[in-house]
């Protein structure tokens, strides 16, 4: 925390490089390997990221913080949390609500950190869920992608695929997923008792926002995506990612 503290008063990189070092250690010491199946996409062209993912765990902020250049928008929740909250701060998260008033200010502040050169990553789910389905995606959270700064959507897949270095199956993955009433501190000493584990993130590529013709038409087919690849990783099958398609769906969920 106090390495992190200073790099934030530090110009470039060191914030981001560190803030991915420290992720990575984290999820080293927890034991858990990390496979990932294709590449994130960087800035191209003054065009920030915004990568979207399922979300069914705690596990999933160190998974994708040690790997991606991005900053997490978590729900104002977090904010309130002891000790994490510190910690999401120095990771320069942003934190959302879900009231209606307060929806113009936050995404005011998302694209001041797109406009600053800042990466984001959105769980647009809006909970985490029992790690068995994607739960629909609220196109409340892609209002970000409609900025002048034109960011490129990138949807991410991950599932915990491995435990005891075994195939996992709907009775196990509750060791893994966060949710409900579940409380934290069992939660984490009920999985840092086990080995053999690992998560598996498929990285799509990116589509760009601008080929859809509605943001809801923009969620569904990011929805599509990311379900469609975690159902791939949860059969145990590898597949790499197809070329970006432009795909215009018609929106299932709002």
């Amino acid at each position: 925390m106090p390495v992190q503290a200073i790099c934030l008063l530090l110009p470039g990189r060191p914030k981001v490089v560190f803030a991915r070092f420290y992720w990575a250690t984290v999820c080293r010491l927890l034991g858990l390997k990390v496979r990932v199946i294709g590449s994130a996409v960087r800035s191209a062209g003054g065009r920030p990221v915004v990568f979207v993912s399922n979300h069914s765990s705690w596990i999933d902020v160190p998974v994708l913080g040690g790997r991606l250049d991005a900053c997490f928008v978590s729900k104002d929740d977090v904010a309130q949390w002891p000790f994490i909250s510190t910690i999401a701060r120095l990771g320069r998260t942003v934190f959302v609500s879900r009231r209606r008033h307060a929806t113009a200010r936050e995404l005011d502040r998302m694209r001041d950190r797109l406009a600053a050169g800042d990466n984001l990553l959105l769980f647009p789910e809006g909970t985490s869920s029992d790690g068995s389905r994607v739960l629909p995606f609220r196109s409340s959270f892609f209002a970000v992608a409609e900025t002048a700064q034109q960011p490129l959507v990138q949807p991410i897949s991950i599932v915990y695929d491995r435990l005891g270095g075994l195939p996992t199956g709907r009775a196990s993955r509750p060791v893994f997923a966060w949710y409900g009433d579940m409380d934290l501190a069992s939660h984490f000493w009920r999985f840092a008792r086990h080995g053999g584990l690992r998560v598996s993130g498929l990285v799509h590529p990116p589509l760009d926002p601008s080929r859809f013709a509605s943001r809801k038409a923009l969620s569904h087919a990011v929805w599509q995506v990311v379900a469609d690849g975690a159902a791939t990783l949860r059969q145990n099958r590898v597949v790499m990612p197809q070329r970006s398609v432009d795909v215009v769906a018609a929106p299932a969920y709002p």
